[in-house]
């Protein structure tokens, strides 16, 4: 039984998480991409979510995309198979009102726009309307939020940065405020990993924590590789799956360097092999393919086509990262094996 899927049963029967941490009650701001699928993850963790978004259009979708996401999930084992869009309404309420979102709310999680001032103002508002005890949750990716947040809620601030889809990928950068209660961060730490996720506790705020850091390091090197005409879209991608990728699931890059041989780590480091391309704010190639209106799934292209139903695409997208979740399962990591060999 997958994570999501036990977490739900045993909260429904019990009014607890698997992890015996109690039922919170959950508001989430913002019901695009990324809030209307971190509003499914709470339910499914056993919490009552409430979702708002300032976008009336933004939030009456919400529904339908929370039930595409967990029919898949259902389908794929990874929810329980007596959970409908039934449950799914009286796990999740949607509101217009901020206000009556954060009505009670001990956990708020904050998913709106990247624009430092968006979120300023929110703040401002959620300092007039939220309970005092309420904890702050934003899952900004790569914005210092803390300042933007009203002094008198900095004890119970904090980031907790999720990746797409959040039901699926269960790592969760968390970074405390400069001000923020170890209690509040340990409480929001130990309710994640209650349902099944990863939480990643940083000691410090740095734009896009480690995971994003990385891969914009590889971004950079793309859009270098695609600029000069070194790979295509395809060649590069394969050049990850069928190499990268088969060793990272199981080993990570510190405990590939280790089987590498660090000896030899050192010498490619002398050597001065790689020079890394200097950032740059525009690239020919990707500017090129925004201006075409290439850009992405939900546009029917981007450096590939996609033709048909976004939707449909995301769907099989969800398919195989649960084929994939549920083998890694089985396959392990090598984490951990150095102190048992």
């Amino acid at each position: 039984m997958g994570f999501l899927r036990l977490r739900a049963s045993i909260a429904r029967r019990t009014g607890t998480t698997s992890g015996g941490t109690r039922m919170a009650r959950v508001a989430v701001i913002g019901a695009g991409t990324m809030g209307h699928a971190l509003a499914l993850v709470f339910a499914l963790g056993g919490h009552r979510v409430r979702l708002t978004d300032s976008n009336p259009d933004t939030l009456a979708k919400a529904q339908g995309l929370m039930e595409t996401a967990l029919a898949t999930l259902v389908e794929g084992g990874e929810a329980p198979k007596d959970w409908t869009s039934g449950h799914l309404a009286q796990a999740v309420t949607r509101h217009e009102s901020l206000e009556e979102t954060v009505d009670g709310a001990e956990l708020i999680v904050e998913a709106i726009i990247e624009v430092p001032e968006a979120k300023r103002v929110l703040y401002r508002r959620l300092d007039a309307c939220a309970p005092a005890d309420a904890i702050f949750a934003s899952n900004t990716s790569q914005l210092d939020v803390f300042p933007l947040i009203p002094e008198r809620r900095q004890a119970r601030a904090m980031i907790a940065h999720w990746y797409t889809p959040p039901y699926l990928v269960d790592l969760v950068d968390m970074i405390p405020g400069p001000q923020c209660d170890p209690a509040a961060f340990e409480h929001v730490f130990g309710l994640l990993k209650a349902m099944g996720k990863q939480p990643l506790g940083l000691k410090k705020f740095v734009p896009g924590y480690v995971a994003n850091r990385i891969q914009a390091a590889i971004g950079l090197e793309v859009q270098h590789l695609l600029d000069e005409g070194v790979a295509s879209a395809p060649e590069i991608d394969a050049a990850i799956i069928h190499g990268l990728a088969l060793r990272w699931p199981i080993l990570g890059v510190c405990a590939k360097a280790d089987f590498t041989g660090l000896a030899l780590m050192q010498a490619l480091a002398r050597n001065k092999s790689y020079t890394p391309p200097e950032p740059r704010e525009s690239s020919p190639v990707l500017d090129r393919l925004v201006a075409e209106g290439r850009t992405g799934v939900l546009a029917g292209a981007g450096y590939y086509d996609w033709p048909g139903d976004p939707a449909r695409l995301f769907e099989a997208r969800d398919r195989r990262l649960i084929a994939l979740k549920q083998a890694m399962r089985e396959i392990g990591t090598m984490a951990g094996l150095e102190r048992s060999a």
